[in-house]
């Protein structure tokens, strides 16, 4: 399944990404009581993170989790709780789920326990409302990238060595993504251009970006003029 794309300018598209969000939240706690969401870091958690905070939502009901996170301590720049609760969660009353809090010595343990968490709070198997992701100018997604293998029988695997440093993370599984009710994935700037086309329009990309899209949840590609500059169709 293709997913629904949506091409603005940066700003329309934090507009869209937000409206579509709130709307989101509020049918799912409707019919559910409760929201949970996998969320970025890098350009997409700076661009939305901001105005998710300004949403008058009721937090208490919303769960956090994370799609990956690098083996540092929440005070690092590189991690994405830290830049997270720097432009969002400090704000509101979420229930934040991080995957690294403290010493990172022992990573396949953290994984263990991540796993335990997104069951003990989800269910097994592990469903997601919502994996927003973003989209690295390679194809990957999460701290899945291309032509990798990871375990496809475990919610949360262990990085050593990420082509994009720092070179160890923790990083959800393509699994629980695809199980997720929704998938977004957001994309700015040109040099994601020849990526986009690929995960859009052929069939059997092996892209994780692609996987991820077209894996069976309705699925929403946010992306700006310069990103989708190299589509046949914007359908």
């Amino acid at each position: 399944m293709r997913p629904e794309i949506v091409v603005d300018t940066r700003e329309g598209l934090v507009r869209t990404a937000v409206e579509r969000f709130e709307r989101l939240v509020r049918d799912t706690l409707a019919q559910r009581g409760r929201f949970s969401c996998a969320v970025p870091g890098g350009s997409v958690a700076e661009a939305l993170f901001p105005p998710f905070a300004g949403l008058a939502i009721p937090w208490e009901q919303f769960h956090v989790f994370f799609g990956d996170e690098r083996a540092v301590p929440p005070s690092d720049p590189d991690s994405n709780y830290g830049l997270a609760r720097r432009l969002w969660l400090d704000r509101v009353a979420a229930q934040v789920h991080p995957m690294l809090t403290g010493p990172t010595d022992d990573l396949d343990g953290a994984a263990t326990a991540y796993s335990n968490d997104l069951r003990t709070t989800l269910g097994d198997p592990i469903r997601l409302d919502l994996a927003l992701l973003g989209m690295g100018p390679d194809g990957h997604v999460c701290s899945l990238f291309p032509n990798r293998t990871l375990p496809s029988d475990r919610p949360v695997a262990v990085i050593r060595d990420s082509p994009k440093p720092p070179p160890t993370r923790l990083t959800l599984t393509m699994p629980v993504l695809a199980a997720a009710r929704a998938i977004w994935a957001v994309a700015f700037g040109a040099p994601k251009a020849a990526i986009v086309r690929e995960a859009v329009e052929r069939d059997d990309s092996r892209l994780p970006i692609a996987i991820a899209l077209r894996s069976g949840p309705p699925s929403l590609f946010l992306l700006d003029p310069d990103a989708a500059s190299a589509l046949t169709h914007r359908t």
